[in-house]
């Protein structure tokens, strides 16, 4: 039913535990549709799981087990615990304001690999600046959404909202 990855970290101190040891994501709600976004999730995994900073202002310690799930089609549904068991809580996300961001962001990547083939190095330059911006708003606006429920650094939310992207890549095209 779920998929999950486990990232070994050595023993750290109270303040260094808050960070996402292991996710697993509900195959039901979120299935993959393509061998190319079974990739792009397992490389957006591997990138936050790698380093991340993820800390539930209700929680003291860590380090977490984060279950992804979707509900309504709408909502994304962020199920922590820590990785002893003891639950935390679940945090949801609304989508509905992140489509727009997304699917430019889609279009920009797309437009971005063509113009590999043909563009001059200043035009793939200034996409590429397009889809990093976009990139960003996408991650402040997670961060924005979650501020009230849990408290993640910028590279954090970047990895996070990549891989809300390689989640919903078929709900947005």
């Amino acid at each position: 039913m779920s998929r999950g990855l486990r990232k070994k970290r050595p023993r750290m101190t109270d303040k260094a535990d808050h960070y996402i040891a292991e996710l697993h994501i509900d195959e039901d709600s979120l299935p993959v549709a393509s061998i190319e976004m079974q990739h792009e999730r397992r490389v957006a995994v591997f990138d936050l799981l790698e380093e991340n900073t993820f800390r539930p202002l209700d929680s003291e310690r860590g380090p977490y087990v984060l279950n992804l799930s979707l509900q309504d089609g709408r909502r994304l549904v962020m199920d922590v615990t820590r990785t002893n068991g003891s639950i935390i809580g679940a945090y949801n996300v609304s989508l509905v304001p992140f489509r727009r961001v997304i699917k430019d962001y889609f279009m920009i990547c797309e437009s971005y690999h063509d113009a590999i083939r043909t563009a001059t190095s200043a035009q793939i330059e200034a996409i590429d600046m397009g889809r990093r911006g976009l990139h960003n708003e996408g991650s402040r606006m997670l961060t924005d959404s979650l501020r009230n429920q849990v408290e993640i650094e910028f590279n954090t939310s970047r990895r996070l909202f990549t891989l809300i992207c390689s989640l919903h890549r078929r709900t947005v095209q």
